[in-house]
């Protein structure tokens, strides 16, 4: 969330970041509604200076053994109209906060303005695509030969986009989670978290993903008599993790606080239908690791170099040709700031997928979730940045390492790394 009186302060520079990032509010109401909110109470504080002196006559009257009387109702009537303005400020204030959760990050100044994934930058790339001297299969026909998984049978059993993985897949995904956790555990100094794979409207509204994208989860009703969407399946361990600072104040010297956790992830994919959807592309239930970051504002762009490269150094230790893009204000997500994603090659499919996203927020969700630190030198209330990455999305690397590692007889030799972990 912004500021705003940053909002109020800078509305041209706030406009130029929604049309940056594609993104329509009536930046307008909003500002009409701030200036009525603070009209109003500033005419409730008035009569509150008003009741005090009524308040005070009452007294003296009293004292004095007068009629009191006229005073009484006086401050009876003007008690009565600060009630009902209190009552209006409230419903501009509701009308402020629903407008403000509408707007989205700004881009920082270092991303490039485009409409779309037009302005994505390539940064890098690592790795040479591996070129075989044979008709090499995609990894939905590995899968099905060696009998990894089953797209029919989570169909059966749920619907389109839940795989099953039997044997060999199971015992991969389960390789996979363990080597990224021991990665960034005991070389990047991450603390690991188990967190939830359900949480609350208020974790879903802090983190951003509620109300912009509300659509694209899954809501649920977690007990008689509520709403559906009190609760939802988390769709990235970056809600339950981000949240778990919520409404806390961190010592300066605990910065920055470094957590990694696995979870399963829950997204509809709302309108993706028809697009990279065969096999692992595009499902609605998937592993991932996530990386997340509580960091101070003056440190937090290395953080973000820093966080990129704790996920490469994965997919490097998978043997995995990547690429590194710099993300146009177009492409990003609504709380981003900056993000990097990283794509790794199918040779089969012929195709990028991305199996990351790092990004950098400012104090964008930790002003929606009140996470503030404590400045050492001036004893001051700041709020953090937080940044997130994934390390990794399994779904995309199981169909990576299937059609990067296949041999001429169908057989996958998977990279050195993961061979104690499938042992």
């Amino acid at each position: 969330m912004l500021d705003l009186k940053f909002i109020r302060e800078n509305p041209d520079l706030v406009r130029k970041g929604l049309s940056a990032k594609g993104v329509t509010v009536d930046l307008d109401a909003l500002l009409q509604r701030d200036a009525e909110r603070r009209r109003l109470l500033q005419e409730a504080e008035e009569l509150k200076a008003r009741r005090n002196q009524a308040n005070d006559r009452i007294a003296t009257l009293k004292k004095e053994g007068q009629d009191a009387s006229e005073a009484i109702h006086e401050m009876k009537t003007i008690s009565q109209k600060i009630g009902d303005l209190d009552s209006l400020v409230g419903e501009a204030a509701q009308k402020i906060e629903l407008l403000s959760l509408a707007i989205p990050n700004l881009p920082s100044s270092d991303v490039p303005v485009a409409k779309g994934a037009v302005g994505n930058k390539l940064v890098r790339s690592w790795g040479d695509p591996r070129k075989f001297g044979y008709k090499i299969k995609d990894h939905l026909e590995l899968a099905t030969s060696l009998g990894l998984f089953s797209m029919e049978k989570g169909s059966k059993i749920t619907g389109a986009g839940f795989p099953v993985y039997f044997g060999l897949g199971a015992r991969l995904e389960r390789a996979l989670i363990s080597f990224m956790i021991d990665l960034h555990v005991k070389k990047h100094g991450y603390t690991e978290v188990w967190a939830p794979a359900v949480v609350n409207r208020a974790s879903m509204r802090g983190t951003g993903q509620i109300p912009k994208m509300e659509e694209d989860m899954y809501a649920l009703a977690a007990g008689e008599g509520e709403e559906k969407g009190s609760f939802f399946l988390i769709p990235t361990a970056e809600v339950p993790i981000t949240n778990l600072m919520r409404d806390e104040t961190i010592e300066e010297k605990a910065l920055p606080i470094k957590y990694t956790g696995y979870t399963p992830c829950f997204r509809k994919e709302a309108g993706s239908y028809g697009k990279d959807t065969r096999g692992l592309s595009r499902v609605h239930q998937f592993d991932k690791v996530e990386m997340v970051k509580f960091v101070k504002p003056e440190g937090s762009g290395e953080e973000l170099e820093s966080l990129l490269r704790d996920a490469e150094e994965v997919l490097q230790a998978l043997e995995l040709p990547y690429r590194v893009l710099l993300l146009g204000s177009g492409d990003m997500s609504f709380a981003a700031a900056k993000c990097y994603d990283l794509e790794v090659w199918a040779p089969a499919t012929q195709k990028w997928f991305e199996v990351s996203s790092c990004s950098l927020f400012g104090d964008f969700q930790a002003r929606r979730m009140n996470i503030r630190y404590r400045n050492a030198a001036t004893k001051k209330l700041e709020l953090v940045h937080t940044l997130n990455g994934s390390g990794l999305a399994l779904a995309r690397i199981v169909l990576c390492l299937l059609e990067n590692f296949q041999g001429p007889d169908g057989q996958i030799t998977f990279p050195a790394a993961l061979q104690p972990y499938l042992a």
